[in-house]
C-alpha cells in the first residue's frame, strides 16, 4: 500500500475534484509545497476518478487534505465554508481533527510541525 511504502515520511493527500474551482486554485500552491519539502510525500486523488477511495476515508467536500504518517491520519483540514468549499453533500462527518476553513498557510504550519 502506499501510505506503508512512505515509511516514517509525512504524506499529504489532497482530496480534490476537476470541477472544484477551489481546487483548481489551490493546486498550485500544493504542488509549490511538494517541490519545497522534499521529505514529505504529496499525492492527489480525484474524488469523482476514486469514489471508493474517497467513500473509505470519508470525503464530503473538496479539497480535503489528509496527512498521514506510518499509515495513521494525524489531521484533517476540511475547506467547508461556502466560498471555500465545493460540498459534494450537505452533511460532514466529524473527523478525528478537523480544521475548518484550512488554508494553504495553515497547512504549511501543520506540515512543518509534523516532518
Amino acid at each position: 500500500m502506499f501510505l506503508k511504502a512512505a515509511g516514517s515520511k509525512l504524506v499529504v493527500i489532497e482530496f480534490t475534484a476537476k470541477w472544484c474551482g477551489p481546487c483548481k486554485r489551490i493546486s498550485p500552491l500544493i504542488h509549490a509545497m511538494s517541490l519545497q519539502y522534499k521529505d514529505v510525500i504529496f499525492a492527489n486523488v480525484d474524488v469523482d476518478e476514486s469514489q471508493e477511495l474517497a467513500e473509505t476515508y470519508n470525503i464530503k467536500a473538496v479539497p480535503t487534505f489528509q496527512l498521514f504518517k506510518q499509515t495513521r491520519t494525524v489531521n484533517l483540514f476540511s475547506r467547508i465554508k461556502s466560498a471555500l468549499c465545493c460540498n459534494r453533500s450537505g452533511l460532514m462527518t466529524t473527523p478525528i481533527f478537523e480544521m475548518c476553513g484550512a488554508d494553504v498557510k495553515t497547512l504549511e504550519a501543520k506540515i512543518r510541525e509534523l516532518m
